[in-house]
Protein backbone atom coordinates (compact mmCIF):
# COMPACT_ATOMS: atom_id res chain seq x y z
CA UNK A 1 0.00 0.00 0.00
CA UNK A 2 1.46 3.33 -1.11
CA UNK A 3 2.01 6.10 1.46
CA UNK A 4 1.71 9.82 0.62
CA UNK A 5 3.28 12.76 2.47
CA UNK A 6 3.03 16.48 1.75
CA UNK A 7 6.08 18.69 1.21
CA UNK A 8 8.53 17.62 3.93
CA UNK A 9 10.36 20.96 3.69
CA UNK A 10 7.31 22.70 5.17
CA UNK A 11 6.32 22.59 8.84
CA UNK A 12 3.00 20.85 8.17
CA UNK A 13 4.71 18.11 6.16
CA UNK A 14 7.40 17.65 8.81
CA UNK A 15 4.84 17.39 11.59
CA UNK A 16 2.91 14.69 9.73
CA UNK A 17 6.09 12.70 8.99
CA UNK A 18 7.30 13.06 12.59
CA UNK A 19 4.00 11.68 13.89
CA UNK A 20 4.13 8.86 11.33
CA UNK A 21 7.65 7.83 12.43
CA UNK A 22 6.73 7.89 16.12
CA UNK A 23 5.98 4.15 16.00
CA UNK A 24 8.05 3.17 12.93
CA UNK A 25 11.74 2.75 12.13
CA UNK A 26 11.25 2.99 8.36
CA UNK A 27 8.72 4.48 5.92
CA UNK A 28 7.37 1.03 5.01
CA UNK A 29 8.20 -2.42 6.30
CA UNK A 30 10.86 -3.48 8.75
CA UNK A 31 14.02 -2.60 6.82
CA UNK A 32 15.29 0.32 4.76
CA UNK A 33 13.89 0.44 1.21
CA UNK A 34 13.53 2.68 -1.84
CA UNK A 35 10.61 4.33 -0.02
CA UNK A 36 13.11 5.68 2.53
CA UNK A 37 15.37 6.88 -0.30
CA UNK A 38 12.45 8.71 -1.93
CA UNK A 39 11.49 10.55 1.26
CA UNK A 40 15.14 11.24 2.20
CA UNK A 41 15.79 12.75 -1.25
CA UNK A 42 12.75 15.06 -0.89
CA UNK A 43 14.53 17.01 1.90
CA UNK A 44 16.37 20.12 0.75
CA UNK A 45 18.46 19.96 3.96
CA UNK A 46 18.69 17.91 7.16
CA UNK A 47 15.55 18.30 9.32
CA UNK A 48 15.63 20.21 12.60
CA UNK A 49 16.38 18.15 15.70
CA UNK A 50 13.12 19.54 17.11
CA UNK A 51 11.44 16.84 15.03
CA UNK A 52 12.93 13.99 17.04
CA UNK A 53 11.52 11.06 15.08
CA UNK A 54 12.25 12.55 11.66
CA UNK A 55 15.79 13.52 12.72
CA UNK A 56 16.48 9.98 14.03
CA UNK A 57 15.18 8.39 10.83
CA UNK A 58 16.97 10.88 8.51
CA UNK A 59 20.39 10.36 10.14
CA UNK A 60 19.94 6.58 10.06
CA UNK A 61 19.02 6.52 6.34
CA UNK A 62 21.85 8.98 5.59
CA UNK A 63 24.32 6.55 7.18
CA UNK A 64 22.85 3.58 5.32
CA UNK A 65 23.15 5.36 1.97
CA UNK A 66 26.85 5.97 2.63
CA UNK A 67 27.18 2.29 3.46
CA UNK A 68 25.20 1.35 0.29
CA UNK A 69 23.13 -0.97 2.43
CA UNK A 70 19.64 -0.15 1.05
CA UNK A 71 18.38 -3.06 -1.06
CA UNK A 72 14.71 -3.71 -0.28
CA UNK A 73 12.30 -2.68 -3.08
CA UNK A 74 9.71 -1.11 -0.74
CA UNK A 75 5.97 -0.72 -1.34
CA UNK A 76 5.80 2.60 -3.21
CA UNK A 77 5.59 6.12 -1.75
CA UNK A 78 4.62 9.57 -3.10
CA UNK A 79 5.81 12.99 -1.83
CA UNK A 80 3.29 15.59 -2.99
CA UNK A 81 4.51 19.16 -3.52
CA UNK A 82 8.18 18.17 -3.65
CA UNK A 83 10.66 17.96 -6.49
CA UNK A 84 11.36 14.41 -7.78
CA UNK A 85 14.11 12.64 -5.85
CA UNK A 86 17.64 12.80 -7.19
CA UNK A 87 18.96 9.67 -8.82
CA UNK A 88 20.81 7.48 -6.35
CA UNK A 89 24.21 6.27 -7.44
CA UNK A 90 24.45 2.47 -7.80
CA UNK A 91 26.09 0.60 -4.99
CA UNK A 92 29.65 -0.61 -5.34
CA UNK A 93 30.06 -4.15 -6.78
CA UNK A 94 30.77 -6.98 -4.38
CA UNK A 95 34.40 -7.87 -3.75
CA UNK A 96 35.68 -10.90 -5.70
CA UNK A 97 36.70 -13.49 -3.12
CA UNK A 98 39.64 -14.55 -5.29
CA UNK A 99 41.10 -11.05 -5.12
CA UNK A 100 39.96 -10.21 -1.60
CA UNK A 101 42.57 -9.56 1.08
CA UNK A 102 43.15 -12.08 3.84
CA UNK A 103 40.71 -12.06 6.75
CA UNK A 104 43.30 -10.67 9.11
CA UNK A 105 43.61 -7.54 6.91
CA UNK A 106 39.92 -6.83 7.43
CA UNK A 107 40.67 -4.13 10.00
CA UNK A 108 41.18 -1.67 7.11
CA UNK A 109 37.39 -1.26 7.12
CA UNK A 110 37.73 0.64 10.36
CA UNK A 111 39.36 3.53 8.48
CA UNK A 112 36.18 4.26 6.46
CA UNK A 113 34.44 7.37 7.76
CA UNK A 114 30.75 6.53 7.29
CA UNK A 115 29.28 9.37 9.23
CA UNK A 116 31.70 12.31 8.96
CA UNK A 117 33.17 14.46 11.73
CA UNK A 118 31.19 16.98 13.73
CA UNK A 119 31.82 20.53 12.52
CA UNK A 120 32.73 23.44 14.78
CA UNK A 121 29.29 24.98 14.11
CA UNK A 122 27.56 21.76 15.20
CA UNK A 123 29.68 21.54 18.35
CA UNK A 124 28.89 25.16 19.21
CA UNK A 125 25.16 24.62 18.61
CA UNK A 126 25.18 21.51 20.83
CA UNK A 127 26.97 23.39 23.61
CA UNK A 128 24.47 26.25 23.37
CA UNK A 129 21.52 23.83 23.58
CA UNK A 130 23.07 22.11 26.60
CA UNK A 131 23.64 25.48 28.31
CA UNK A 132 20.05 26.54 27.60
CA UNK A 133 18.69 23.30 29.08
CA UNK A 134 20.87 23.71 32.18
CA UNK A 135 19.82 27.33 32.61
CA UNK A 136 16.13 26.44 32.36
CA UNK A 137 16.49 23.70 34.96
CA UNK A 138 15.08 21.05 32.60
CA UNK A 139 16.45 17.53 32.55
CA UNK A 140 18.24 16.70 29.32
CA UNK A 141 16.54 13.99 27.29
CA UNK A 142 18.42 10.76 26.76
CA UNK A 143 20.21 10.77 23.41
CA UNK A 144 20.29 8.09 20.75
CA UNK A 145 23.09 6.69 18.61
CA UNK A 146 23.35 4.83 15.33
CA UNK A 147 26.00 2.08 15.48
CA UNK A 148 27.52 -0.06 12.72
CA UNK A 149 28.93 -3.43 13.82
CA UNK A 150 31.22 -5.96 12.11
CA UNK A 151 30.31 -9.50 13.22
CA UNK A 152 32.86 -12.10 12.13
CA UNK A 153 32.26 -15.89 11.92
CA UNK A 154 34.67 -18.66 12.87
CA UNK A 155 35.27 -19.86 9.31
CA UNK A 156 33.76 -20.25 5.84
CA UNK A 157 31.56 -23.13 7.06
CA UNK A 158 29.71 -20.98 9.60
CA UNK A 159 25.97 -20.69 8.82
CA UNK A 160 25.67 -16.91 8.29
CA UNK A 161 21.86 -17.00 8.42
CA UNK A 162 21.96 -18.56 11.88
CA UNK A 163 24.69 -16.10 12.86
CA UNK A 164 22.43 -13.17 11.96
CA UNK A 165 19.44 -14.78 13.69
CA UNK A 166 21.59 -15.16 16.81
CA UNK A 167 22.50 -11.44 16.67
CA UNK A 168 18.91 -10.25 16.12
CA UNK A 169 17.62 -12.55 18.88
CA UNK A 170 19.28 -10.23 21.42
CA UNK A 171 16.48 -7.92 22.55
CA UNK A 172 16.57 -5.28 25.27
CA UNK A 173 14.96 -1.94 26.08
CA UNK A 174 16.47 0.86 24.00
CA UNK A 175 17.88 -1.43 21.27
CA UNK A 176 16.57 -1.57 17.69
CA UNK A 177 18.29 -3.67 15.01
CA UNK A 178 18.39 -2.21 11.48
CA UNK A 179 19.63 -3.13 7.99
CA UNK A 180 22.41 -5.65 7.42
CA UNK A 181 24.52 -7.17 4.65
CA UNK A 182 27.24 -9.78 4.15
CA UNK A 183 30.68 -8.50 3.13
CA UNK A 184 33.43 -10.75 1.66
CA UNK A 185 36.70 -10.65 3.59
CA UNK A 186 38.71 -13.33 1.77
CA UNK A 187 39.15 -17.10 1.36
CA UNK A 188 35.39 -17.59 1.00
CA UNK A 189 34.70 -16.03 4.41
CA UNK A 190 32.08 -13.31 4.80
CA UNK A 191 31.33 -11.06 7.77
CA UNK A 192 27.99 -9.58 8.80
CA UNK A 193 27.68 -5.78 8.86
CA UNK A 194 24.60 -4.71 10.78
CA UNK A 195 23.19 -1.35 11.91
CA UNK A 196 21.49 -0.74 15.24
CA UNK A 197 19.92 2.26 16.96
CA UNK A 198 20.34 2.53 20.73
CA UNK A 199 19.15 4.79 23.55
CA UNK A 200 22.44 5.87 25.11
CA UNK A 201 21.27 5.75 28.74
CA UNK A 202 19.82 2.24 28.34
CA UNK A 203 22.30 0.35 26.15
CA UNK A 204 26.08 0.06 26.45
CA UNK A 205 27.56 -1.21 23.18
CA UNK A 206 30.64 -2.60 24.92
CA UNK A 207 28.46 -4.56 27.36
CA UNK A 208 26.25 -5.76 24.51
CA UNK A 209 29.28 -7.22 22.75
CA UNK A 210 31.01 -8.66 25.83
CA UNK A 211 27.92 -10.04 27.61
CA UNK A 212 25.73 -11.13 24.68
CA UNK A 213 27.43 -11.33 21.27
CA UNK A 214 30.65 -13.13 22.24
CA UNK A 215 29.33 -15.57 24.86
CA UNK A 216 27.10 -18.66 24.67
CA UNK A 217 24.98 -19.36 22.72
CA UNK A 218 25.96 -16.61 20.21
CA UNK A 219 29.66 -17.53 20.20
CA UNK A 220 28.81 -20.84 18.54
CA UNK A 221 28.73 -18.76 15.32
CA UNK A 222 30.50 -15.50 16.27
CA UNK A 223 34.28 -15.30 16.58
CA UNK A 224 34.47 -11.56 17.24
CA UNK A 225 32.49 -8.35 17.01
CA UNK A 226 33.83 -4.83 16.36
CA UNK A 227 32.37 -1.32 16.32
CA UNK A 228 32.95 0.17 12.85
CA UNK A 229 31.11 3.48 13.32
CA UNK A 230 29.27 5.24 16.17
CA UNK A 231 27.08 8.25 15.32
CA UNK A 232 25.03 10.37 17.75
CA UNK A 233 21.55 11.15 16.43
Amino acid sequence: MAVTFHNVNLEAGLQKLDQYLLTRSYITGYQASKDDIAVHAAFSSAPSSDYVNVSRWYNHIDALLKLSGVTCEGQGVTISGSAPPAEVAPSSPAIDDAKAPAAEDDDDDDDVDLFGEETEEEKKAAEERAAAIKASGKKKESGKSSVLLDVKPWDDETDMQKLEESVRSIQMEGLLWGASKLVPVGYGIKKLQIMMTIVDDLVSVDSLIEEHLTVEPANEYIQSCDIVAFNKI
